[in-house]
């Protein structure tokens, strides 16, 4: 086949023909198409991938719309943390236990002190009825007394009677062949020699702290003698009556003891 040839120029798939390589007579006789142009392959590439792309543009915004429109609707973290409206009543009843139930411990009462507690006022105690001191001079007891070698005798006790502490008694007898007086103690004693009267409390109160000794006197009957006691009052004492030499010795007196 040399270059003059037609088929090399015009050939069934293409040449430089006139007709695009279009041959209404090709050398077999059909129509073959042209082959596709590669340009219009890319194009159509790109425009799916550019629809892909779009569409997913389109779903986030859509998404991002919906979530912020959810947000905008969503109950504001202030009103939340301040709980639902008091004004409108709640749909749903909570139990009665749970109702009740107090939301804290109770606070811990305090002493009121707006007004303070008044103690009950108490009447108070009346002390024992005691008898008032006599004034000086008054008579404490008066009577016949009996005093013994063994039975020493308290003046101050009414009536007097022998104590038994040894230094409270104030006279005792003796018989040291004569019968004696003794006092004891701290007691003083003297004679009243003055016969013409017997001696009053002034009497014996004026001579028996200045006169008045401890040393023990002879006993006869109608002997008169002030004493003064241990707890200090003032005694007169007259002899009546005296018995005994030896250990039944005693004495009967008439005995006036004054308060002090």
């Amino acid at each position: 086949m040399n270059s003059g040839d037609p088929r090399q120029e015009n050939g069934p798939y293409g040449g430089n023909g006139g007709n695009g390589g279009y041959v209404p007579n090709g050398a077999y006789g059909t129509q073959i198409p042209a082959a596709p142009a590669r340009t219009a392959s890319h194009r159509g590439a790109w425009i799916g991938a550019g629809a892909t792309l779009v569409a997913a543009v389109i779903g986030v915004v859509g998404t991002y719309l919906v979530n912020a429109n959810n947000d905008k609707n969503a109950t504001p973290p202030a009103a939340a943390a301040q709980g639902p409206d008091s004004s409108k009543a709640p749909e749903s009843k909570a139990p009665e236990s749970e109702a009740t139930a107090p939301t804290s411990a109770p606070a811990t009462p305090t002493a009121t002190t707006s007004e303070p507690t008044t103690p009950p006022t108490t009447p108070p105690t009346t002390p024992p009825t005691t008898a008032p001191a006599k004034p000086a001079g008054t008579v404490q007891w008066q009577g016949a007394l009996a005093i013994t070698f063994t039975d020493s005798k308290d003046l101050d006790s009414a009536p007097p009677v022998e104590s038994e502490i040894n230094a409270e008694n104030d006279f005792s007898v003796y018989p040291f062949g004569d019968l004696k007086l003794q006092p004891e103690g701290d007691t003083k004693a003297l004679v009243w020699k003055d016969a013409s009267k017997v001696p009053a409390y002034a009497d014996c109160a004026g001579v028996v702290d200045t006169l008045g000794t401890s040393a023990e006197m002879t006993l006869k009957t109608g002997l008169v003698v002030c004493a003064r006691t241990n707890d200090g009052r003032l005694a007169r004492l007259t002899a009546k009556e005296l018995n005994g030499q030896s250990s039944d010795a005693a004495g009967v007196f008439d005995v006036v003891v004054w308060s002090r």
